[in-house]
């Protein structure tokens, strides 16, 4: 899938256009409980066509720590970018911070379309040709906060970014995410050891991305080595939290994500970032803990490190959890069997017959609550998706759904189906919408 930046000087209105283009997504954001993050991150979906967009910080001339680190997380966004969106502000001159932009963007030699904001009236938008001086061919106003503008910028978005490539390879696919430090090329390489039939070696579509086909128990699988896109350079040594930039191709290319957690330091809220990413996606989900030789009595600290990450990761209580060591392949070969079996969840197909069966029990036991003298009705409910499974609910009036039946439900179907290791999606419509 391609990726699209948004670049600017601070208070040009980056993150107003990111909200409206990712409001334009037709994806389901998974507004899930127990998840906070500051969203750089979004996939938008437009005329059959599908893109990443990253946010970044407002990039200034300042010299302190923290104008250091967004201008590194912004170079690091536009190398990872097929297409930039270069952001200014309308109602201003262009300044030195626009210019020190400009300058990165020529040298970057990325596709570029400058977006001029806060143009919302037809007076403003005579001030566009001002902008051509950067240098760029393509020049566009929109205003973010009256909504103008942004069917064009998608229009010219889905046509300058460069088609993409797409193999066909039906093996399953699975990647390694984590937190730097935490194990990941090591786990990757004790893996294919163990294994040791490696099929090939196979340039990925993710930059600098490596694709490892290997065999076990007589099955081809791919595994995605994000890891190794780490590059030499403070850019990719320093900045943590934009780590996460070069995962996230690599989570929308698998099937399943192998979140690698670190024993020996625990678990940080970095790592309930990465993991919230591997959800969105609607992807399975193995938590990998590893380093385990470093931990004291491992027999007895697996109930302990159980609870742990069931209070940790709360909003994800059906993720597999495996501990192991990529050091000593002790425990190695317990990751593959969770690795096939969360894959399989997500693909999994359940009977209508069945579904409705399991709905029709869990709504005689607890009956939803009243709202203002209306009751939630369920008339009938079907899978209308996989990878991950879709659970399509028709209602008498889907307003009536609260988020604490829904979760009933939810632990319904999962308490009567094997549905352990995938996120799944419950929609609801009104009997009679499309």
């Amino acid at each position: 899938m391609q990726t699209v930046c948004l670049i600017g000087k601070p208070n040009v209105g980056k993150s107003s256009i990111f909200n409206r283009l990712i409001k334009e997504k037709k994806a389901i954001i998974m507004d899930t409980p127990g998840i906070t993050r500051d969203r750089i991150y979004g996939i938008v979906n437009y005329n059959n066509k599908r893109f990443s967009l990253i946010d970044t910080g407002g990039i200034s001339l300042g010299t302190d720590d923290f104008d250091k680190d967004i201008l590194a997380q912004a170079e690091l966004a536009i190398d990872e970018a097929d297409l930039v969106l270069f952001v200014v502000d309308g109602l201003s001159d262009l300044d030195a911070s626009d210019l020190h932009i400009k300058d990165m963007l020529h040298k970057a030699n990325k596709k570029v379309i400058v977006v001029v904001n806060k143009l919302d009236n037809n007076k403003r938008f005579d001030n566009l040709y001002a902008f051509y001086e950067l240098g760029f061919s393509c020049v566009l106003g929109v205003s973010a906060e009256h909504n103008i503008g942004f069917n064009a910028l998608l229009d010219l978005i889905v046509e300058e970014i460069p088609e993409e490539v797409i193999e066909e390879d039906n093996t399953l696919k699975f990647c390694v995410i984590g937190r730097p430090n935490v194990g990941k090329s090591s786990l990757i390489n004790a893996l294919l050891n163990e294994y040791r039939v490696i099929v090939s070696d196979i340039a990925g579509t993710t930059r600098d991305a490596i694709d490892t086909k290997f065999k076990y128990n007589h099955e081809e699988f791919t595994v995605i080595d994000t890891a190794g896109m780490r590059k030499k350079g403070r850019i990719y040594e320093s900045v943590e939290k934009y780590s996460l930039i070069r995962s996230l191709k690599a989570i929308e290319r698998s099937d399943v994500c192998v979140v690698v957690i670190d024993a020996s330091t625990g678990i940080i809220e970095h790592d309930k970032h990465i993991i919230s990413y591997a959800i969105e996606a609607g992807k399975g989900i193995v938590i990998a803990v590893n380093k385990w030789d470093t931990v004291k009595n491992p027999d007895g600290a697996i109930k302990d490190w159980k609870e742990l990450i069931k209070y940790e990761f709360q909003f994800v209580p059906y993720a597999k959890v495996v501990f192991l060591s990529a050091l000593t392949k002790k425990r190695i070969s317990t990751l593959m069997p969770e690795v096939i079996s969360a894959y399989e969840n997500n693909k999994k197909e359940v009977k209508t017959s069945v579904l409705n069966n399991i709905i029709m029990d869990a709504v005689s036991i607890h009956i939803p609550p009243s709202y203002k003298g209306k009751r939630l009705k369920i008339y009938f409910v079907s899978q209308t998706d996989s990878k991950p499974p879709k659970f399509t609910f028709q209602v008498n009036d889907k307003k009536l759904v609260h988020f604490s039946y829904e979760r009933y439900l939810e632990n319904q179907i999962r308490e009567n189906i094997d549905l352990t290791g995938t996120p799944i999606i419950l929609q609801f419509k009104n009997k009679g919408d499309e």
